[in-house]
């Protein structure tokens, strides 16, 4: 019987494992990958976070970990597929056939890019179809290459695109972007990357490998063929809840309900970082929310 079981083991995740054990608590941290940190694995360059401007993502990633493994944390790689609430106890399966169990949760798996569900994304997926152009940029150096979407992360692709592919489309559906001034501003800087706005894509052909993208026109539905050997999607977010709708109530949209405090409306169940109800998604309040889940979990055991 555990104190505290963390489900992932991104920034949130990380941080809770901290304050978890800087508190004291028995926890245990199931992560589901081998390789912990979460999305900032595949994020090029972080010029955000306090005290760390300009470092690589996966840096940042192992640097989290490291802290987490001075500190003694147990982390065992398993996927979840269940967790059950029995009232003082929470019981949490996963695929290897494991059950854990421990007196608190928390949440903290994240989210994953969203897909456009169009012919050929699938199909092409890994094959020219790509969502992190830090991962697979380096395949298409010197080639032309599309971007989809105007968001923070759609910007920051064009933009790292831009350094090593011929020529970069960006298409937008809308006749403005949504990503920060900042990053539009180095958008604006590149030379390669052209915006093609009122556009979404339909459809992602070619042979082997990606040829060739259509493109609709969101007046008129007139479609359009373009040629590009590679199309980075970047739509948003989607949590990764599957295994635990059915065990903490969510939005329509998937993400846990919990506030600032990171509490859901499960007693002893918490949830932190991207998969919960919020309005500002950075590393930086991923890492607030472990904190913040760790002290509502503490008083939630105090008061038991």
């Amino acid at each position: 019987m555990y104190d505290l079981i963390i489900v992932g083991s991104g920034p949130a995740g990380l941080s809770a494992a901290v304050y978890g054990s800087r508190a004291g608590l028995n926890l245990l941290v199931l992560e589901e990958k081998p390789m912990s940190g979460g999305q900032v694995l595949n994020t090029c360059e972080v010029d955000n976070y306090l005290g760390m401007p300009g470092i690589n993502g996966f840096d940042m990633g192992m640097k989290f970990r490291e802290h987490v493994d001075r500190m003694g944390v147990v982390c065992k790689t398993a996927a979840v597929t269940a967790v059950t609430d029995r009232g003082q106890s929470k019981v949490v399966e996963t695929a290897d056939g494991a059950v854990y169990e421990a007196r608190t949760l928390i949440l903290a798996t994240g989210a994953e890019h969203a897909m456009l569900n169009i012919p050929g994304e699938e199909e092409y997926r890994g094959k020219g179809v790509s969502y992190c152009a830090t991962c697979d940029g380096a395949f298409f150096k010197g080639r032309d290459v599309a971007g989809v979407g105007g968001g923070d992360v759609a910007v920051e692709d064009a933009v790292y695109l831009a350094r090593i592919c011929r020529k970069v489309y960006l298409v937008h559906r809308r006749e403005s972007l949504r990503a920060a001034r900042s990053l539009q501003n180095k958008l604006a800087d590149c030379d390669n990357v052209e915006i093609l706005w009122n556009r979404t894509l339909s459809a992602v052909s070619g042979a082997e490998l990606v040829e060739k993208i259509t493109l609709r026109q969101v007046k008129d539905g007139a479609e359009e063929e373009l040629p590009v050997d590679g199309v980075f999607i970047a739509v948003g977010m989607r949590p990764n809840t599957k295994a635990f709708l059915d065990s903490v109530p969510c939005d329509e949209k998937g993400y846990v309900l919990a506030g600032e405090d990171c509490v859901t409306k499960v007693p002893g169940i918490f949830a932190a970082g991207d998969l919960r109800t919020k309005q500002v998604r950075q590393i930086i309040t991923a890492v607030a929310d472990g904190a913040c889940a760790v002290v509502s979990a503490e008083r939630y055991l105090n008061g038991n």
